[in-house]
């Protein structure tokens, strides 16, 4: 009876770190069609999003530093990194100088102005702590759970992912990764007349039918809001927004 039960919970444990893909098609966006893969490790959990909830309703203790450090930073995983990315993030980052996160300048004593006088560096100024802000530093302590890859060198890390299942078999899929899509090109950039957004990071929601089939829309012109219903950060008005992620299929 005791390895009967032991078995049925290593087999429910490996189930539940199998890893989970999707193929899409991106759509809507300067780059397109461009084939994307998502790479899913595990789902988060409620731990983890609530961490990222505090984060951005300001609840959160305050950060200690400014900087996007922590959990393996803001670059892509390199491709091949298999499960064992879901703790290193192996590929180099573009932005390894994070203007946010560059020293101040030392007081000193001011040359001729002796301590603190006109010589002296001025101080500098304090960065209010937004929503976003706090979401971005959270974003970058937050453990990778997978990856977003696309036809640009690097590929995404994805901080957050979670599944809502609904009663008819269809589900919504929320992920978040720590750097915006298309940071550094134009790729991800909108071809349509909606304003972007100045996030640091992404949010992707996906809504698929009982088949797994379906499509995924952006915070890249979409603002980012809290489901309170299903208690995760997801996107406001998604119906209205523009598809980005078109023919989107998951795995078997």
């Amino acid at each position: 009876m005791k390895l009967a039960v032991t078995l049925l919970l290593t087999s429910a444990l490996a189930i539940a770190e199998t890893p989970i893909s999707f193929t899409a098609t991106t759509d809507n966006v300067a780059g397109a069609p461009d084939s994307i893969k998502i790479d899913v490790f595990r789902w988060s959990t409620d731990a983890e999003r609530d961490q990222l909830l505090a984060a951005w309703n300001l609840t959160a203790p305050a950060a200690t530093s400014a900087g996007r450090g922590g959990g393996g930073g803001r670059g892509g995983g390199g491709r091949g990194g298999g499960r064992a990315s879901a703790a290193v993030d192996p590929a180099p980052d573009p932005a390894a100088v994070d203007s946010d996160a560059a020293p101040a300048p030392a007081a000193g004593r001011g040359g001729r102005g002796g301590r603190g006088g006109r010589g002296g560096a001025a101080a500098a100024p304090a960065v209010a702590l937004t929503p976003e802000r706090s979401l971005a530093i959270a974003l970058g302590k937050a453990p990778i759970v997978g990856h977003l890859w696309s036809s640009e060198v690097a590929g995404y890390s994805v901080r957050y992912a979670a599944r809502l299942a609904e009663a008819d078999g269809a589900e919504r899929i929320i992920l978040i990764t720590d750097r915006r899509l298309g940071a550094w090109n134009d790729l991800w950039k909108s071809v349509g007349t909606e304003a972007a957004t100045n996030y640091e990071f992404s949010v992707v929601e996906m809504h698929l039918n009982s088949k797994g089939e379906g499509e995924g829309k952006a915070s890249l012109t979409g603002k980012v809001t809290v489901d309170g219903a299903e208690k995760t950060l997801a996107l406001e008005s998604f119906s209205a927004l523009p598809v980005i992620l078109k023919n989107v299929r998951r795995g078997k």
